[in-house]
């Protein structure tokens, strides 16, 4: 892999991981056509794919580094300072309190299915196209019929339990973390801006565990030229990482999720088509 690839694959890592279009459909497309996805040993890929998902996690402690701040220190101080019952917790605590149980499905999941996520299955162009449009489907469904009334503060246990079960279907390539998360969060009333904060912050744990487990696996048997274009790929994905949240928050104060619909069907559609021609 060359630099100007690391670069490539950084800028759709960082662009596509927040915004619901799913980033491991991108990259699998995009490192088909490159020719650096290895038939033989599809976990590699995997395993790059999570390393520099570290730059994106970055993006999200740099964007909410206030609530990354306040959300520990609260959760530390109504639950093992001064402890208090869940009711008369605070906001921030209580989030901490959404944010662990919210991740603990992924969690399992993530450990469960680990060999066929590495596997060829879910590299296969056929997969990746059928969830990239029937998320959108059901996308545009939440939109019709969310009422867009539940702020970040009214974020309840049950809430959370019911997004982090969706995120499990981003293990499926081609759903999207943040397109599962948001979508359940606009299904259970949420405002697009609440469920897209959520879905941010409720990211933190997946992309930390899944990062540095792959890269404490593949390190030790990376070249320095590799690990120059996994560092660089990383590095490049945090700085477009940040500008995709800066961007997905501000638009969805205004505006509603159908660009992304049309786009999630008409490149599912697209990849069909190309899969077909076996251009990828």
């Amino acid at each position: 892999m060359s630099i100007l690839e690391a670069i490539i694959l950084g800028l759709i890592q960082g662009l596509s991981e927040f915004i619901p279009i799913s980033s491991t459909a991108h990259l699998t497309i995009a490192g088909k056509l490159m020719g650096l996805v290895d038939p033989q040993h599809p976990e590699q890929w995997t395993s790059f794919i999570a390393t520099i998902q570290l730059g994106t996690l970055l993006a999200v402690f740099l964007y909410f580094a206030k609530d990354i701040k306040s959300i520990p220190i609260a959760f530390i101080k109504d639950n093992i300072v001064n402890r208090k019952s869940y009711s008369q917790q605070s906001d921030d605590s209580k989030m901490g309190w959404n944010i662990i149980i919210g991740s603990l499905p992924i969690g399992i999941f993530g450990i469960m299915l680990k060999k066929i996520v590495e596997g060829n299955l879910t590299k296969d162009p056929y997969v990746i196209a059928s969830s990239l449009i029937l998320l959108g489907v059901i996308l545009f469904i939440a939109e019709r019929y969310a009422s867009l009334k539940k702020e970040m503060s009214n974020i309840t246990v049950k809430d959370a339990i019911l997004v982090g079960l969706s995120q499990c279907l981003a293990l499926i390539p081609g759903s999207s973390r943040s397109g599962t998360t948001i979508t359940a969060g606009l299904f259970l009333g949420m405002t697009r801006e609440a469920a897209a904060r959520f879905s941010f912050l409720l990211s933190i744990p997946a992309i930390a565990a899944s990062g540095l487990l792959s890269f404490y696996q593949e390190v030790q048997f990376l070249q320095s030229d590799q690990l120059i274009t996994l560092l660089t790929a990383t590095i490049v994905s945090a700085v477009s990482g940040y500008a995709a949240i800066a961007f997905l928050i501000n638009y969805l104060k205004k505006k509603s999720t159908l660009l992304f619909i049309i786009y999630r069907i008409a490149l599912g559609i697209a990849l069909i088509i190309m899969a077909l021609a076996k251009i990828i």
